[in-house]
């Protein structure tokens, strides 16, 4: 079939339809004595109650993240399932966290991000919804529970049902808080005398001539990171109102997140506006419909936020201390810096100080906050979903849903004339720019459900079929300079200037189609025999015509012993059930048309005229070969109720990614500018999950303790070609510092290892091959003592060795939820082991820039250190160029993420205002992290979700807040 026409076969068809009722709403299907409602959970098209699933899925409930203040809501899952790695990219505000369901699946084709399905929406991320308004979060871990949603779930799926109406008396609800948080700490870096000492030392070292005469005239100096760092505030407010009668039930929410950063908070600030109407609508017996409705608008701005080339944060760690913040006193710098009519100054007029020795990309902070003033990003997201459910018999069940999402986002930027250093600056022309984006992506779906019970056989049979389209994109970006203005207020499109000085572009997406059939049989046995069986077949534009369609399918099984007429009745093992699955996904996470080759201009040449004639040729190697990436896995697992009150889960898995899509490279001599892609690499992920809960009360008191612990092995089974490796992540002059090999983690560190410091020239004159020729002949006292780890007897670069992994090998949670009459506490802690971080604060190529104090303790003489080299300029032992072990530290930590204590007013005052409760509570984040790490924060994700960045890489990341909230929930 055609994909660009299968869409036709789609009136009708629904996207992933999640449930629109809430554990809270449904009835045990089994007869109970004391008449319990059972635990249901989202699945993905249906719901299937908790003590039948045969898959992985974990499930977060309203009711255990209504009292987590709100931020980004895909940060309520950190440290809450067992296998989901939940990083906050930077402590900036608005953002976003980098998820991983069971490690990196793919290491060429797109992110590694999973896969977001919001009330039946396919999205590509939730930072525009209002966490109060989520009912539930089911995150699909296997492959056996996520194959349903087949192409797009090779990384795994998360499912987000948002709250509905319910039907009685019109209820209102508040929840807000208002807040204010600070930097947990501060790098100890050297002080002005410090750093004047260690300067003149380096030259010593050298052979050459001191700078500074008297250290000590410069006292203390400046401290770069009390110039950047103050307090962020953060607010938000969140109103809800929902409703119904027999026919018609609905919820409407409205919310106000306003949040400033703690590093120059006037340029470093987050809002977030949202709305959402989701509404049910009963319109005969066998007819019901139904909408989901939500906008969001976010207005931002921020730094750089991981970046050592630049930016306040690697700035403020870089600049000399004996640089002021603003020039006072002209007797300590060279006036001739300060010349220039553009330099930037403060409100009394004074010029911010240019450091005359750290330039390049490092700035004055408090210079730099003036150039930003005025620019934002902003976002307008609509999301929307209307569905009609026809009741065809009393086990037939017929569902039709229209989906889509209207995004539009933009950014504006004035920049003005400005002089910051010799090497910053903007002294020619201003100019005003704005970028405007837009994209729509719309999908339908139709499913029919057969669900029966045939006496102790209970059979649901699901049948789907639907079309997507994504990517109808489009945007603009429009230039004026030489705006007759020096500031960003008066910055305006409305001024007539000469068409020369306007530069306008614009561009269009390429659309991608998708197609699918899919279909899902549960079957159980009187609840002991359970099995699921589910296959999907999907279609897409990516590829060539004879690779267009993949085939997922998948199988799992379950038994709970507990219910056998064998099991003996006990109050200590209250029920058992085994399961195990496995399922085969697909990726086709690229953009479109890899698989050919086009003709693109540039390829220009001359003739016997010597006249330029413009060429043609092809863009890359066409490969029409270019198929899905699978994933497939396998769960085996148990679940255990012990004394009525304990719940223990254990799942492991296996996870293997083949055909891995992938650029290539290829000779130059080919002639081809871009790297074309194949099918060139296999991975695996292997893991053990572990959660524990506990749950019990004596009269007034309360506890609830939930836990969880999870292990990861991630190994790389092949490259293209065979190859052994390629590089990954460079750093500055360094290089490479990472790279992805065959038998080891993703991302490995690589380098060189040092064993110890050179004490004196004997010991150099000692370490000799087995010609007797020195190994280091560059090397002077209190340089390192680089291993000749290949032992070809010489240092090189092929002495470099795998170093440790950036993915933690250990990720665990823990939830203490104490409740005494009416006050309540809450306590959550998570954290991560095995894994390393590459400090890379300090600028290599900046010779003069600041140090931490660890180099106090550098090896000044025979059996000062063993640890820390000696202090030099030329460094001809490559002591600080060469990526090597001494970057390296354990990532290891422990966070008290959140503590908070809350008081409810007892309803017998509060009903005599009109309100059903009113409860207040004050909250602590991010209160204490126990960690060796010398670093900002041991919580690091990479820049971007490109192939070629890392998480656990230090560049000058920003930190996260600890931050102190009060706030309130009320409800009438």
């Amino acid at each position: 079939m055609n994909l660009k026409y299968s869409k036709c076969l789609g009136l009708a068809a629904v996207l992933y339809f999640t449930a629109n009722y809430s554990a809270q709403q449904r009835v045990s299907d089994t007869a109970s004595k004391e008449k319990t409602i059972e635990e249901v959970v989202v699945i993905g098209y249906g719901t299937q109650k908790k003590s039948n699933v045969t898959g992985a899925i974990a499930s977060i409930k309203a009711s255990d993240i209504e009292n987590i203040p709100a931020g980004k809501p895909e940060q309520v899952l950190q440290g809450r399932a067992a296998g989901v790695s939940v990083v906050t990219n930077s402590g900036q505000p608005g953002a976003a966290a980098t998820v991983r369901v069971r490690g990196i699946t793919s290491f060429g084709a797109g992110s590694n991000s999973p896969l977001w399905v919001v009330d039946g929406i396919v999205v590509d991320n939730i930072g525009w919804l209002n966490q109060s308004d989520i009912e539930s979060i089911e995150v699909l871990k296997d492959g056996a529970s996520s194959a349903i949603y087949g192409v797009s779930a090779a990384k795994g799926v998360i499912l987000v049902t948002t709250k509905k109406g319910k039907k009685g008396k019109l209820g209102l609800s508040y929840n807000g808080f208002y807040g204010f948080g600070n930097a947990a700490k501060k790098l100890d870096l050297l002080n002005a005398t410090e750093y004047a000492t260690i300067i003149n030392e380096a030259f010593s070292n050298d052979g050459k001539p001191i700078r500074y005469a008297d250290p000590s005239k410069f006292g203390k100096g400046t401290d770069w990171q009390d110039a950047i760092f103050g307090t962020g505030e953060k607010s938000n407010h969140e109103v809800s109102i929902t409703g119904g009668n027999e026919k018609s039930t609905y919820y409407a929410s409205f919310g106000y997140l306003d949040q400033t950063g703690i590093v120059l908070s006037d340029i470093s600030y987050y809002k977030r506006l949202n709305a959402r109407l989701n509404s049910t609508h009963k319109v005969t017996d066998y007819l019901t419909i139904g909408q989901t409705f939500a906008y969001t608008h976010t207005k931002s701005q921020g730094i750089s936020a991981n970046e050592e080339f630049g930016g306040p944060l690697a700035s403020a760690v870089n600049l000399d201390p004996t640089t002021p913040v603003v020039v006072t006193d002209w007797s300590m710098v060279d006036p001739s810096g300060y010349t220039n009519p553009y330099i930037v100054r403060d409100p009394n007029g004074n010029p911010y100080g240019i450091s005359r020795y750290v330039n390049q990309e490092m700035t004055n902070p408090r210079a730099f906050r003036y150039i930003q003033q005025g620019n934002y990003s902003w976002s307008d997201d609509f999301v929307a979903n209307i569905f009609a459910e026809l009741k065809l018999h009393k086990t037939l069940t017929f569902k039709t849903s229209l989906n889509g999402k209207k995004s539009y986002w933009g950014s504006r930027a004035f920049t003005p004339k400005y002089y910051l250093s010799p090497n910053y600056n903007n002294t020619t022309f201003n100019n005003l720019n704005k970028v405007d984006q837009n994209k729509f992506e719309w999908s339908m779906e139709n499913t029919l459900t057969y669900q029966n019970r045939f006496g102790d056989h209970n059979l649901s049979v699901l049948v789907g079929q639907g079309v997507y389209e994504y990517n109808i994109s489009g945007g603009t970006s429009l230039t004026y300079t030489n705006l007759p203005i020096d500031n960003w207020q008066d910055a305006s499109f409305n001024f007539d200037i000469p068409q020369d000085n306007i530069t306008a572009t614009g561009w269009d997406g390429i659309k991608t189609h998708k197609a699918s059939y899919f279909g899902r049989i549960i079957y159980d046995y009187a609840d002991k025999y359970l099995f699921t069986g589910t296959i999907r077949r999907d279609g897409s534009s990516k590829f060539a015509t004879n690779k267009h369609w993949g085939t997922f399918p998948s199988m799992s099984l379950g038994w709970n012993i507990n219910k056998e007429n064998f099991w003996p009745e006990n109050k200590i093992i209250n029920t058992v059930k085994l399961r195990g699955g496995y399922g085969v996904l697909g990726n086709d996470e690229m953009d479109n048309f890899k698989f050919a080759n086009f003709m693109v201009s540039g390829s220009n040449y001359t003739n016997s005229g010597n006249n330029i004639i413009i060429g043609y040729a092809p863009s890359t190697l066409e490969n029409p070969n270019l198929k899905w990436e699978e994933t497939s896995q396998l769960n085996i697992a148990a679940d255990f109720k012990i004394l009525n009150n304990f719940t223990f889960t254990a799942d492991w898995y296996k996870k293997k990614t083949t055909d891995i899509l992938r650029q290539i490279n290829v000779p130059g001599y080919i002639g081809v500018p871009n790297l074309p892609w194949s099918n060139v690499g296999d991975m695996e992920n292997t893991g053990l999950e572990l959660e524990l809960g506990y749950k019990k009360n004596w009269g007034d008191f309360g506890i609830s303790v939930n836990g969880n612990f999870a292990t990861i092995k991630n190994k790389v089974l092949r490259l293209e070609d065979d190859i052994e490796y390629f590089n990954l992540a460079s750093f500055q002059t360094m290089g490479p510092i990472s790279r992805v090999q065959v038998g080891q983690p993703y991302g490995s560190f690589y380098g060189q290892t040092y064993s110890g410091v050179f004490q004196n020239q004997a010991q150099i004159n000692s370490y000799v091959n087995s010609n007797g020729d020195l190994l280091l002949p560059n090397a002077k006292p209190g340089d390192f003592i680089w291993q000749d780890n290949n032992g070809d007897g010489k240092i090189d670069p092929n002495d470099n060795v795998n170093l440790g992994s950036s993915i933690p090998k250990y990720t665990f949670g823990l939830t203490v939820n104490l409740n005494y009459k009416n006050f309540d506490f809450m306590a959550f802690a998570q954290g991560q082991a095995g894994n390393k971080i590459f400090q890379g604060l300090r600028r290599l190529d900046m010779l003069d820039a600041n140090y931490q104090t660890k180099i106090l303790d550098r090896w000044t003489g025979e059996g000062s250190t063993n640890d820390n080299p000696r202090v030099t300029r030329d460094d001809t032992n490559h002591n600080y160029s060469w990526m090597s072990n001494y970057y390296l530290q354990k990532g290891d930590y422990v966070r008290l993420k959140i503590i908070q204590l809350g008081y409810t007013i007892p309803q017998d005052v509060t009903t005599r205002f009109g309100m059903s409760k009113v409860r207040l509570y004050i909250t602590g984040e991010n209160v204490f992290t126990f960690t060796k790490y010398t670093g900002y924060d041991p919580e690091i994700a990479g820049r971007n979700n490109s192939e070629q960045d890392i998480i656990g890489v230090d560049r000058a990341y920003y930190p996260q807040a600890r931050t102190f909230l009060i706030g309130a929930n009320i409800q009438f």
